[in-house]
């Protein structure tokens, strides 16, 4: 049974950074794409940045190109997401997700295990 656990997200005032983490168990972590989403209140879940199991192809959705980093590391089962330049629409509940596959997707359909997600809150 695949688990994702996220570490704890926090409170960071605008501008500023945070990184997440994401450590994986239950299936081999390099077959398949990790994401990141998230939530906010009263909102859906959106869409926020996949990588390959290589690492070597990442996809962002616009909100966030240029300002966040995904990567993994496939020795530790981890996955990370680096946020700079922090925004209060960055505000919302962060969700590591596992894909079905090795292709990278931006929609939630394409993951099928999600972590229990993280609370990231920007102030202004």
């Amino acid at each position: 049974q695949v688990q994702l656990v996220e570490s704890v997200g926090g409170l960071v005032q605008a501008g500023g950074s945070l990184i997440l983490s994401c450590a994986a168990s239950g299936r081999t972590f390099n077959n398949f794409v990790m994401g990141w989403f998230r939530q906010s209140s009263g909102k859906e879940r959106d869409f926020v940045a996949a990588i390959s199991w290589s690492g070597r192809s990442t996809s962002y959705a616009d909100s966030v190109m240029g300002r966040f980093t995904i990567s993994r590391d496939n020795g530790k089962n981890l996955v990370y997401l680096q946020m700079n330049s922090l925004e209060p629409e960055d505000t919302a509940v962060y969700y590591c997700a596992q894909g079905r596959s090795v292709v990278v997707v931006r929609t939630s359909y394409g993951f099928d295990a999600w972590g229990q997600g993280t609370q990231v809150t920007v102030s202004s």
